[in-house]
């Protein structure tokens, strides 16, 4: 197979899907492109091990560059003269050198718990960021996480705590600070983290009955992630901009709308909704809503996560055997098995079926491909990936070959880090970084006495 045919079958080197960055070279093999830096993910393999996560900053960067400055330039064509805020949850993916690289470009932050906002603590005192950055503290507020809101509050951070439940609101709806509420948004979106009930926020007729606040600035809501279809964004921000403008009346503070998360990863390789095209919709919706009222134009929040970082994040793997499927109603011919686990490494995978693109590392322009299944090395029979369709295609390879063969999971920068598991206490995969030509080891791979202490052993 040629190499331009290997690009076409595997998605590669295309912005609609976010491997521009990607490329084979003559030999067949995969390579990262960085500007005029190349790093060939074989000879990575070969060097430091598999399994094996290759996190790239510079996409990290390139991806929030690219999109605060479209908002900048949507914002002036559409005449919205609200204020637009990016913050960046750290849920999907803590790793320093991804919140850092963000943070560099100009992102604020949003918390989820007391720890993600120690870290932000222990970044404030290191003073490796301006400390006009602005924090919204989402999740359950216990304790801790309240007592270090204030504390910070107290420091002079801009620190939003919103609102989420009943003691919460106790405690915060007559705050000198400034704070914000979370809506239980009954407007349903297309995506597999729809759930019929939410357990989060206020419904409507309880927030426009809670009376006045003393601070009260944002008004929040979230219909989950990797929402299938434009409309489906736009549905839930008409609703809750009626909800913003009736809440504003008692509460002139008001002045932000946080839209929460949402915007899709073409992990399955298929065609989206563009991104221009929906904030140009929600500036033009946002703009045309407050001037109907004649009142101005609120400034805007989004939590875009998994669509900043999950390309940013690749994780390779060895094949290490293979057998035939002894099966005629199946897809897969072949069982390619892996070094590492779908379970442990893609939680996703296995948690919620999450589908991922894949590709070889080196393919060797072979022209012999295969309709294969994909086994990880846990004794588990739910330790498996099937492809989009049924089936992954990569070349035919047999376990006995004098070569290796790596294979590629594309996009797996969000979540699967922080949800990753020690099912029969594989090693986690070592992380690198590479960035300006040069090659880090951010994470070491877990020994067998590593993986012993955790179980007290």
């Amino acid at each position: 197979m040629k190499p331009n045919s290997s690009k076409k079958l595997w998605k590669i080197g295309s912005k609609e899907y976010n491997t521009q960055y990607f490329d084979f070279n003559k030999d067949g093999d995969l390579i990262i492109k960085e500007g005029h830096n190349i790093y060939n993910v074989r000879y990575l393999a070969d060097k430091m091990g598999s399994p094996l996560e290759i996190l790239l900053p510079f996409v990290v960067e390139e991806r929030l560059e690219d999109f605060l400055d479209l908002n900048k330039e949507l914002s002036k064509k559409v005449g919205y003269q609200g204020k637009f805020f990016y913050h960046y949850p750290m849920k999907v993916n803590q790793n320093k050198e991804v919140v850092m690289a963000l943070v560099g470009e100009g992102a604020h932050l949003e918390t989820s718990s007391y720890n993600d906002l120690y870290l932000i603590k222990k970044m404030l005192e290191a003073e490796t960021f301006n400390p006009n950055i602005r924090i919204l503290c989402n999740g359950p507020k216990t304790d801790k996480y309240m007592n270090l809101i204030d504390e910070l509050q107290h420091k002079g951070t801009k620190i939003f705590p919103l609102i989420e439940g009943p003691s919460e609101l106790k405690f915060l709806q007559h705050s000198r600070y400034d704070v914000g509420i979370r809506l239980d948004m009954p407007v349903k979106a297309a995506s597999i983290w729809n759930k019929p009930v939410d357990r989060f926020g206020f419904p409507a007729k309880d927030i426009l009955e809670m009376g006045k606040f003393k601070n009260l600035k944002i008004l929040h809501y979230h219909v989950g992630s990797q929402i299938e279809t434009l409309n489906d964004v736009i549905g839930p921000i008409k609703y809750a901009l009626d909800i913003f403008f009736k809440l504003k009346e008692k509460n002139p503070t008001l002045d932000t709308l946080d839209i929460g998360g949402g915007m899709p990863i073409p992990y399955e390789r298929t065609k989206s909704y563009p991104v221009e095209k929906l904030m140009e919709k929600i500036f033009e919706l946002l703009k045309s809503e407050a001037e109907k009222r004649g009142v101005p134009h609120p400034n805007l929040i989004c939590e875009w996560g998994r669509y900043i970082v999950a390309p940013a994040q690749i994780t390779v793997y060895k094949v290490i055997d293979t057998k035939k499927i002894n099966s005629k109603k199946v897809d897969g011919k072949k069982w390619y098995v892996i070094d590492g686990s779908f379970m442990n490494d893609l939680p996703d995978t296995w948690a919620i079926k999450q589908k991922w693109a894949i590709a070889p590392v080196n393919n060797k322009n072979d022209k012999n491909l295969n309709e294969v299944w994909l086994a990880g090395s846990t004794c588990d029979s739910d330790d498996i990936y099937t492809g989009v369709k049924g089936s992954v295609t990569l070349p035919d390879y047999d376990y006995d070959s004098e070569q290796p063969m790596y294979i590629v999971v594309f996009d797996t920068g969000a979540y699967q880090a922080s949800l990753s598991m020690q099912h029969c206490l594989l090693s986690s995969p070592i992380k690198i970084i590479a960035e300006n030509g040069h090659i880090v080891v951010a994470r070491k791979r877990e020994t067998a006495e590593d993986v012993g202490k955790l179980f007290g052993w």
